[in-house]
């Protein structure tokens, strides 16, 4: 379900821990289908508002809807049209990943025939089909992080939340997830929130950019918009400009 094509909504969103002020204000709109960016140093909020958005942390005031429904007041339906993959997630090494799918289905109280159809095909989609039965603790990493994407996707969900999808993950892995998010996205019509700091992977992936800084959202726009208004040549300069965090090359050449 979703209002006038639009899967997230937020309005004046905050979120406190006692004098921390975590989130600040929010105002937000996601487009269904989309795959979304929200890029910002670590501390800025990010995860807390995929919290809150995804029905797992009540927010101190404002509202927010997902897919057509309010996060305070429909929790368990937010939970059941969304997925949710972590930036620490858990997964069981003793198992195969046909079984890891078959266990995170039934939690989902998924199961039958439908349960096995959904899990060979997204394990066709993501080029594990011959090793569905091999234990996960022989899996490279991106494979395993493969086999996380698709326990987040195994109900069909309209919106997926990713946080951090590529940490601890080498380049060639990375490239992998990078890869993976845009073929879902255009096979499934899934959309993706995807928090991140690793602005080349948010260009390449992200066709809206949201930057998060001490809580509030500071630039909103296509990443090749956010360039140009910006006047930087790529999405990290751009980031940069925004946030700060500039190296200053003359005073690291006179440290030398």
């Amino acid at each position: 379900m979703t209002k006038n094509g639009i899967c997230i909504r937020t309005r004046g969103l905050n979120k406190s821990f006692g004098s921390v002020h975590a989130v600040r204000d929010l105002d937000l709109e996601m487009k269904t289908s989309s795959r979304f960016g929200f890029l910002g140093p670590n501390g800025a909020g990010k995860t807390t508002t995929v919290r809150i958005l995804s029905g797992l942390l009540k927010q101190t005031s404002g509202s927010a809807e997902v897919c057509g429904f309010d996060v305070s007041t429909d929790r368990d339906q937010v939970k059941t049209v969304t997925g949710l993959l972590p930036e620490s997630p858990g997964l069981y090494s003793k198992l195969s990943a046909r079984e890891f799918l078959e266990l995170i289905g039934a939690l989902n109280r998924r199961s039958g025939d439908s349960l096995s159809w959904r899990i060979d095909s997204l394990l066709s989609i993501l080029g594990l089909e011959g090793r569905q039965d091999d234990l996960l603790e022989s899996y490279s990493s991106g494979m395993k992080q493969k086999v996380l994407v698709a326990s987040t996707l195994l109900h069909e969900p309209k919106l997926v939340f990713l946080d951090e999808p590529t940490a601890r993950l080498d380049p060639s892995a990375s490239a992998l997830v990078k890869d993976l998010i845009l073929a879902l996205a255009e096979e499934t019509e899934t959309g993706f929130f995807i928090c991140t700091h690793m602005t080349d992977f948010a260009e390449d992936v992200c066709d809206i950019i949201g930057i998060l800084n001490q809580g509030r959202l500071v630039t909103l726009g296509a990443p090749q918009d956010i360039i140009e208004r910006t006047k930087t040549s790529d999405l990290e300069e751009a980031y940069l400009k925004i946030v700060g965090g500039k190296i200053d090359r003359k005073t690291l050449l006179a440290w030398r």
